[in-house]
């Protein structure tokens, strides 16, 4: 079958490795990926800085983008939140509003397409080590997902999945919060990190690399030994 992906920004500039391994997986599963070289930004950044004309118009050209009847899939639940509960707030009253409304219900986080749409959870993965999922509140809270990564986790070859303490709170990135309030993001990020390492765990996974950029700069900074990876990543490992 045929597919969209949409790559967000800070993955495209910063961790293009995760594109590709969802790429990997994708293609695995028997998909034909289609990638639209125009594709920029969601709009969420300037949505929610409060610039919502201008976020109006990158969501319009996103809109634009993506106009083919085809899933779209995403690594990245914050990105397809944002769509998904976002788009139609927006635009409410438009003439497109039901093309947009279409384009929400075809927009999957990376996880949820492979055991929601595409009914897999097992893709050949090997990983040797010991592991705990960070539950983003984007993946959480907007999309719902909280079983679906564990359950992709436990068919990868010898990973050993250990759930943390408060796995449902924040990492404290937000995004823009995270300038604003840098005492209170890095204090949050710290303790999500050591509950991480409380579990002896050697990695850490989430689907947002946006939450694990801002706990691999505290991990590295303070020299922790713990090494992050997109879900993406990992399915991607061994094969």
């Amino acid at each position: 079958m045929k597919v969209q992906i949409f790559i967000p920004c800070f993955i495209d500039q910063l961790y293009p490795s995760v594109g590709f391994n969802m790429v990997k997986v994708l293609e695995k599963a028997g998909c034909e990926i289609l990638y639209n070289p125009n594709q920029t930004c969601c709009g969420q950044p300037a949505f929610n800085a409060g610039f919502w004309n201008d976020a109006k118009s990158v969501c319009k050209k996103f809109i634009s983008d993506f106009e083919k009847d085809i899933p779209v899939v995403i690594p990245s639940a914050s990105c397809t939140g944002f769509i998904r509960n976002n788009y139609a707030q927006l635009f409410k009253g438009s003439e497109s509003l039901s093309k947009i409304v279409a384009l929400q219900e075809r927009t999957f986080e990376f996880s949820e397409f492979l055991l929601n749409y595409l009914k897999k959870d097992d893709f050949g993965a090997c990983l040797e080590g010991i592991a705990t999922y960070h539950d983003s509140c984007a993946a959480l809270r907007e999309c719902h997902i909280k079983n679906g990564p564990r359950q992709l986790l436990k068919n990868v070859k010898g990973l050993q999945l250990v759930e943390m303490e408060d796995v449902e709170t924040c990492c404290g990135f937000g995004g823009s919060f995270a300038v604003k309030y840098e005492a209170i993001s890095n204090a949050m990020g710290e303790q999500k990190v050591n509950h991480a390492l409380d579990t002896k765990a050697e990695i850490l996974i989430s689907t947002d690399m946006s939450c694990l950029m801002h706990l691999d700069g505290y991990i590295q900074k303070n020299k922790r030994s713990l090494k992050v990876m997109h879900l993406a990543d990992v399915l991607a490992s061994g094969w």
